[in-house]
């Protein structure tokens, strides 16, 4: 299934929208919906390890992650659609999973989990893809956004640098996964 460049920007105008919506939501509820962060070892957290990626603590916790959620979304559709789904489940899932087992005892909430994934995913995928095209969203990415590497240092206290270092593995490992799979079907 082949998805054309106006169809990308649709969906991820959507996604912008949802995540909109629910940031409206949670605003206008006195942040009620942030009881569905992922809590470490707690039976409640577990819920989180979805959930918590479309939650955040405040509008400025929201701006700092919707731009490069979205710009990240499309430049990742860039590899198919299928992998953007793969990728974004993979990092949700695994990366919530690790922060529920080994994250310190908090309320993580946020983007910034799936944010840190992509830009891992998109910085190793394209240059073991060797194509010219992702080659070059990964030097874009990795020169733009390389400081984001410092956050995955425990540097602030309200900070879940425990989901951008846990976010930033599972989409490196994706990107590997990737880079193999592709070449087990190229029979390289």
């Amino acid at each position: 299934m082949h998805f054309t460049h106006k169809q990308h920007l649709k969906f991820v105008f959507g996604l912008f929208v949802l995540l909109t919506a629910i940031e409206l939501i949670n605003l206008l509820t006195g942040r009620t919906l942030n009881q569905f962060g992922n809590i470490p070892r707690t039976l409640n957290g577990l819920i989180g390890i979805g959930l918590s990626p479309f939650l955040h603590g405040s509008i400025a916790h929201y701006l700092s992650n919707i731009l490069p959620l979205c710009l990240f979304s499309y430049l990742l559709m860039q590899y198919g659609f299928k992998q953007y789904v793969w990728v974004s489940v993979s990092i949700i899932l695994f990366s919530g999973l690790l922060v529920w087992l080994l994250a310190r005892p908090a309320s993580h909430i946020g983007a910034s989990g799936l944010v840190y994934g992509y830009f891992g995913f998109l910085v190793l995928a394209g240059f073991m893809s060797g194509k010219f095209k992702l080659i070059l969203i990964s030097v874009i990415i990795a020169f733009f956004y390389g400081g984001l590497i410092w956050g995955v240092l425990p540097t602030a206290r309200f900070i879940s640098w425990e989901s951008h270092l846990f976010g930033l593995v599972v989409g490196l490992w994706s990107a590997y996964r990737f880079s193999k799979t592709r070449k087990k079907a190229s029979g390289i």
